[in-house]
């Protein structure tokens, strides 16, 4: 099978957001996401700048698998302030229509108490598809995610980049780990999400290649024993993405604020730049055997930024924000000719303040266990942002 791989500006961005929709009073979830969807398709389609997309979609408020969700995207951005301004505006448009429908916008790893197999599911072919495949597990998926694409402008560079970023899958998924409970219960984890969504056919960590044309082998192999339609449907934790000559990053959890997701993009963006630069020196891209990645993902799920994490094909091990630390000194260089210098040093801020489930965790043992009380405080550090005021 031959993937064509899009042109694409190297080390341009795309970043992607996803939202639920929830009760202002309660924190409950709503499914209001077609009354939200159609006022925004409506506005873009009489706007002559913007149009509906072929699919009768608007290009930047995107549907998605339960009703009570959306997905912000943005078009292809020069740099990280350019994407994030992009996320702000279509949400600050986005909100305009929640304020009738008395919802706010959510976004954590998952909802802390609504009951998974409870929630509505959009009324597409292709989601009845996944759920009639995947059953239970399909019905479990209210979960919520941020996605950064990078542009390669050679497809030679894909699968030693998915390689590269796969050695930092612990450091993204410590620093955004935001989904503690699940259906009412703390389970124990930084991030129920990370270990929920691997459960889905081509979900969960990516194999290795050293080659495209491994990928392109696998893809194929897939699709001849039905396992997918489309390579789309590839749905692994870092992806090459063919159509829009990327590689997506698709590790985080959801993240309550666009500084967050600014820092998330700068770091994302960095990494991928000097890993290409590396290979553009005649280095080959270390990787690890593929247990200390699966054991890795585990360690950062379970134990968030306190994961003592595997850091090479060796067996070193070291605390996550040590080595983060490190990489972050030395990206400086490579955030400075890229313009992000600013956002990637919003990374030592999440640290610092800590992620989504600590915050989580302290919000409910200050309100006596009151769940609710953690989807309103994120949604509120979430308007707040949107508005342009820092979240605290």
């Amino acid at each position: 099978m031959d993937l064509p791989f899009a042109p694409s500006a190297r080390s341009s961005l795309g970043l992607e957001w996803e939202l639920a929709l929830v009760d202002r009073q309660t924190g409950d979830l709503r499914s209001v996401a077609e009354r939200l969807l159609n006022a925004c398709q409506e506005d873009a389609a009489a706007d002559p700048d913007m149009g509906l997309e072929p699919d009768g979609q608007h290009p930047f408020v995107k549907q998605e698998l339960l009703t009570n969700t959306v997905e912000l995207i943005t078009e292809v951005c020069d740099d990280v302030a350019q994407g994030v301004g992009s996320l702000r505006q279509t949400a600050q448009h986005v909100m305009r229509y929640c304020d009738p429908l008395d919802v706010d916008l959510y976004s954590q790893g998952s909802h802390p108490f609504a009951p998974p197999t409870e929630q509505p599911v959009t009324d597409k072919e292709r989601y009845a598809e996944l759920i009639r495949r995947t059953q239970w597990w399909g019905r479990q998926m209210v979960i919520y995610g941020v996605h950064v694409h990078v542009g390669l402008d050679d497809r030679r560079q894909a699968m030693p980049v998915v390689d590269g970023l796969l050695n930092f899958y612990p450091h993204f998924q410590a620093l955004s780990a935001s989904s503690p409970y699940w259906s009412g219960e703390d389970t124990g984890y930084a991030s129920q999400r990370a270990l929920m969504f691997q459960q889905l056919p081509t979900a969960g960590l990516p194999f290795q290649f050293e080659e495209w044309s491994g990928f392109e082998q696998c893809v194929a192999d897939l699709a001849h024993t039905g396992v997918i339609d489309d390579v789309s449907e590839v749905r692994w934790d870092v992806r090459a993405v063919p159509r829009f000559g990327t590689v997506e990053m698709r590790i985080c959890d959801g993240l309550a604020t666009l500084e967050e997701i600014a820092g998330i993009a700068a770091l994302t963006q960095c990494l991928v730049h000097s890993l290409v630069e590396r290979m553009e020196d005649g280095e080959k891209i270390p990787t690890m055997p593929p247990w200390y990645t699966q054991e890795n993902k585990w360690r950062a799920a379970r134990y968030g930024l306190d994961a003592i994490i595997i850091l090479n094909a060796e067996g070193d091990e070291e605390l996550v924000t040590d080595h983060l630390t490190r990489e972050l000194e030395r990206l400086e260089p490579v955030a400075k000719r890229l313009g992000c210098a600013a956002e990637l040093s919003l990374v030592e801020d999440m640290m610092r303040e800590g992620p989504g489930y600590l915050r989580q965790r302290q919000v409910a043992e200050a309100h006596d266990g009151d769940l609710r009380q953690i989807v309103l405080d994120s949604a509120a550090r979430t308007r707040m942002s949107i508005n342009g005021g820092r979240s605290v």
